[in-house]
């Protein structure tokens, strides 16, 4: 049943996102797990321990995550397989591990602020992004909005349904927990070198498959979008490559090649330079237009995901799988 289920929890996550009414009476799964992981880490990260020693505390801290997490889905598994139509329940559970509509309206927002002007710009994208948004001009913000966009259609959409449609509910919280880890423990700073060590290999392996994937959607978006679907699947080829992560620059370079221009580069982060290689050949002058043109991207790449699970689910049950 788990692709049903993928196809079920999309569609509600896409149509009403995560209520508020929840947010605000009991926060959102990912924020729980967080809260473990920075316990963990307080606990157990600390300075004067040697290498080696913080490098095992980090895979320790890795498993207590996940065992937390297996145990928390698991039980509800059990519930929602013991209550009549227990799949649609799961269904909502599991959509609650998704963040397509987060995405869409927090990139939409930088783009319509930036309009406005750069610091409302600036301020609209701090939140979603890692970097130091201070230091961008107009056209930094653009792209990065644009690269953002990208690679959490990866991380944020297509990894969680890829590892809900292949496990149900337990694959896609798994792959929640690991991902938490790694954008809270997987930095390449003093703090984290060692004690994050863990959660980064591993996240690196849950997305290599999903960030490929995802680089194909953006590609055949492209097209629907009318935008350069053949330069997509070039830069993609020659570009991600390139990147430090061997991740996370298949989804970036796909959009750069598909809306024809140049992301990625150096930047900021935490007050250290990054000189990251740029993906794509086109201008680096990017605008609240563009930002537009790669939601478009981005909206027929969660059309095109949710088809195919919607397509794969009735083929299953044309040949009697559920």
């Amino acid at each position: 049943m788990s692709v049903l289920i993928a196809a079920l929890a999309f569609l509600t996550e896409r149509l009403f996102g995560y209520p508020a009414a929840m947010q605000n009476a009991i926060g959102h799964p990912v924020e729980w797990i967080g809260r473990l992981i920075a316990f963990l880490d307080h606990r157990l990260n600390k300075k004067e321990h040697p290498f080696e020693h913080l490098r095992l505390a980090g895979f320790v801290a890795l498993i207590l995550v996940l065992a937390v997490t297996a145990i928390a889905a698991g039980l509800t598994v059990l519930i929602c397989h013991a209550l009549p139509f227990g799949f649609v329940l799961e269904a909502l559970v599991a959509s609650s591990l998704l963040a397509s509509r987060q995405l869409g309206r927090a990139v939409r927002s930088v783009g319509e602020e930036l309009g406005h002007s750069l610091a409302r710009g600036r301020a609209a994208l701090q939140p979603i992004v890692g970097r130091d948004a201070r230091s961008l001009d107009a056209y930094g913000v653009a792209r990065a909005a644009i690269e953002t966009l990208s690679e959490n259609a990866s991380d944020g959409v297509i990894a969680p349904l890829f590892y809900l449609a292949l496990f149900g509910l337990p694959g896609i919280a798994f792959y929640k927990a690991i991902n938490t880890a790694d954008s809270m423990l997987g930095h390449l700073n003093e703090r984290y070198r060692a004690f994050g060590w863990a959660a980064a290999r591993l996240d690196d392996i849950a997305n290599f498959v999903p960030a490929r994937l995802t680089a194909l959607l953006i590609a055949g978006a492209a097209f629907l979008c009318k935008q350069d679907a053949a330069s997509s699947r070039v830069v993609a080829r020659r570009d991600a490559p390139r990147q430090d992560s061997p991740n996370s620059g298949w989804p970036e370079a796909a959009m750069a090649g598909a809306l024809g221009l140049k992301l990625g580069g150096p930047r900021t982060y935490r007050g250290e330079r990054a000189d990251l290689p740029f993906m794509g050949a086109g201008r680096a002058e990017a605008g609240p237009e563009d930002i537009e043109r790669a939601l478009c991207v981005y909206v027929r790449v969660n059309d095109v995901a949710l088809a195919g699970l919607v397509i794969l689910a009735l083929l299953l049950a044309r040949i009697g799988i559920y």
